[in-house]
């Protein structure tokens, strides 16, 4: 009598085990970054706090190192979501793909670089710019569209006024300008601030302060992606949006301690000071709406840079439809 009794038990078990398995089924996402850089700190903050994890989500973060590999990654089927700058969807656009790359979440809303000097300057003022060596962004990259942007908006052409260097590879700009290359600098964070507290260089304005607000960074997918997967894209949506508020809500020491495991070479005063510089400047966004102001702020600054290939619609490679279901 026991052993029909012991197998009926163990099917029972076998069953709800199942059952229980199933249900909590992991959804496997491959986010590929432009760069790992503090000024993602809600992404981090998203991973770190098991945000996406609680959405039934694992997501593979990698480093793609650059607009283009970034959306060649993408292109490619290489990842699901890119986190990269909205003007790489207006290029591939403008090439004509027959399944374009959607914009759906923001993360953040401003320009993230800082000028720096190579001396100290008190009362700093834009003209003093004239007649320097400027160490720049890639051409074409948002970095150098906004730095370009800001320059002529304080009376400054680029081309004419400064001695313009463009022609560094991204990961090497600063190792350029600290073996004594240039006299000012366009950087991102925490280098800008390691700079100064080595004493290598001094930050003297903030370009994204200057530019006013722009899709910066944005997460995006084929529209065949999200087409075919609208359920993962809302939870994923919805993790970035929790850690969004979260980082809203928390003190810059508070997100530095949750996102230090991302930067474990960089001293926590400095992960502090970098968030505190970015959170008071309004660069993370509060939520993913897109929405047009700002998309039409990018592509003014694209067309002041004369990289804006042909001006699209807002509905056209923006899909709010995630972000605004979940910030009603």
């Amino acid at each position: 009598m026991k052993k029909p009794f012991i197998s009926l038990c163990l099917i029972f078990a076998m069953f709800f085990t199942l059952t229980a398995c199933n249900s909590q089924k992991v959804e496997k996402i491959r986010l590929a970054e432009v760069t790992h850089s503090v000024f993602y700190a809600p992404l981090y903050v998203a991973l770190e706090k098991q945000f996406f994890h609680e959405e039934g989500l694992d997501v593979e973060l990698k480093t793609t190192w650059g607009g283009d590999k970034t959306m060649t990654a993408l292109l490619s089927d290489g990842a699901d979501i890119a986190l990269v700058g909205s003007e790489t969807t207006i290029y591939v656009h403008a090439q004509g793909a027959s399944d374009p790359i959607i914009n759906f979440a923001q993360l953040t809303q401003t320009d993230g670089t800082f000028l720096v000097s190579r001396k100290p300057i008190e009362n700093f003022q834009w003209e003093m710019l004239k007649g320097s060596t400027f160490l720049g962004q890639r051409k074409g990259g948002m970095p150098q569209m906004v730095g370009e942007y800001v320059l002529k908006k304080h009376g400054i052409d680029p081309q004419k006024d400064l001695n313009l260097i463009q022609n560094i590879d991204y990961a090497n700009i600063s190792n350029a300008f600290a073996s004594g290359t240039g006299e000012f600098v366009q950087l991102f964070e925490p280098t800008a601030s390691i700079f100064e507290k080595e004493g290598k260089g001094h930050i003297v304005a903030s370009f994204g302060k200057e530019s006013g607000k722009v899709p910066y960074t944005t997460f995006m997918a084929k529209e065949s992606y999200l087409t075919n997967n609208e359920e993962t894209v809302e939870k994923f949506t919805r993790a970035i949006y929790k850690a969004q508020k979260w980082v809203e809500e928390h003190t810059s020491k508070e997100i530095a301690e949750v996102v230090k495991p991302q930067f474990e070479d960089t001293p926590m005063e400095i992960l502090e000071t970098v968030i505190e510089r970015y959170k008071s400047q309004g660069s993370y966004a509060t939520d993913p709406i897109l929405d047009e102001q700002e998309w039409n702020n990018l592509q003014n600054i694209m067309d002041e840079a004369g990289e804006l290939p042909v001006r699209v619609n807002h509905e056209t490679l923006v899909n709010t439809k995630f972000a605004e279901n979940l910030s009603k």
